[in-house]
């Protein structure tokens, strides 16, 4: 009895945790898929992200929080000069060895990216083809993370939410279509992307992209560390990001890092494959079997 009380303490915070980040905003999953999608998993660290975070926790953040963020868009003409010319090079583009964990599932929509940086050292690649802006990002501590990111005509980014509440989201128009059929919904509130204009959202909120305005986008990504209002929650978001975070860095060409997590991933990737065909295979068998597994976790649970 004892030991199952004690596994009990240990549980509930975390399932109070997932579900208040389920019911957190007016946009959610069903709950079933809440429970076992990643942002759960790391759950009882976001709540405690969104308990002693320094900024507002609404889906969109004023811009004026983040001084640095004056500097980039000051800058934003030479930053678009150089992400063109990557995109003319074909520079901009989808993982090339099914190495990128953190963005793999946007590429099947004809979403693109290049690296500048993620959670440490800049990209070699991005050093040599767009220096001018790897300096400027290299010299603000608040971007832990920044790339040129493409989306073609038609394209799109189903509902989700990232994992890890330590970030927020900046978006920065380079090229545009100045078009409100081009946007992200962030718990049910859309922004439509401006040549030289950025937003800040919180992106474990639910949001979407969709593209329907008959021309391309092309913006400035980045993720900020989110300001916390105590130097405890910020050396433990910034450990964070430095240590596991950054265990997702994905290269733009060979020689670039590849982190831990994007190596394991291609593996991982192709017991995925595997799964979704025995899904095609048969829904109701595949639904019954992941119940089944599921039960059994919780047993093992129970009896360990």
């Amino acid at each position: 009895m004892g030991s199952w009380l004690i596994k009990a303490l240990i549980l509930a915070p975390v399932l109070m945790s997932v579900l208040y980040v389920h019911f957190r905003g007016r946009e959610r999953h069903k709950f079933f898929k809440q429970l076992f999608d990643h942002s759960a998993f790391v759950a009882p660290i976001n709540v405690l992200m969104y308990l002693f975070s320094r900024v507002p926790t609404t889906p969109y953040i004023p811009v004026s929080y983040f001084k640095d963020l004056e500097i980039i868009q000051a800058n934003w003409e030479m930053i678009r000069a150089e992400a063109e010319a990557l995109h003319n090079a074909q520079q901009i583009r989808a993982a090339q060895h099914n190495d990128d964990a953190g963005f793999n599932s946007f590429f099947k929509f004809g979403w693109k990216r290049f690296y500048l940086k993620w959670y440490g050292d800049s990209h070699p690649s991005a050093e040599q083809l767009c220096p001018k802006t790897v300096a400027l990002v290299r010299d603000l501590p608040s971007i832990k993370a920044a790339m040129f990111a493409y989306l073609p005509v038609d394209g799109k980014l189903n509902a989700h939410r990232d994992p890890f509440a330590g970030s927020l989201r900046y978006h920065l128009g380079l090229i545009t279509p100045n078009d409100d059929r081009c946007f992200i919904s962030v718990d049910g509130e859309r922004y439509s992307w401006r040549d030289g204009e950025g937003v800040v959202f919180d992106e474990t909120y639910i949001h979407w992209v969709e593209n329907k305005s008959g021309k391309d986008r092309l913006i400035f990504f980045a993720d900020l560390e989110r300001p916390m209002n105590n130097r405890i929650m910020q050396a433990f978001n910034g450990w964070i990001g430095r240590n596991l975070v950054a265990q997702a860095a994905s290269p733009n060409q060979d020689g670039d890092k590849v982190g831990a997590i994007s190596k394991l991933f291609r593996y991982a990737d192709l017991m995925g494959q595997q799964r979704r065909r025995f899904k095609r295979w048969n829904p109701r068998v595949y639904k019954f079997t992941r119940i089944a597994l599921i039960v059994a976790v919780i047993a093992l649970i129970y009896w360990l």
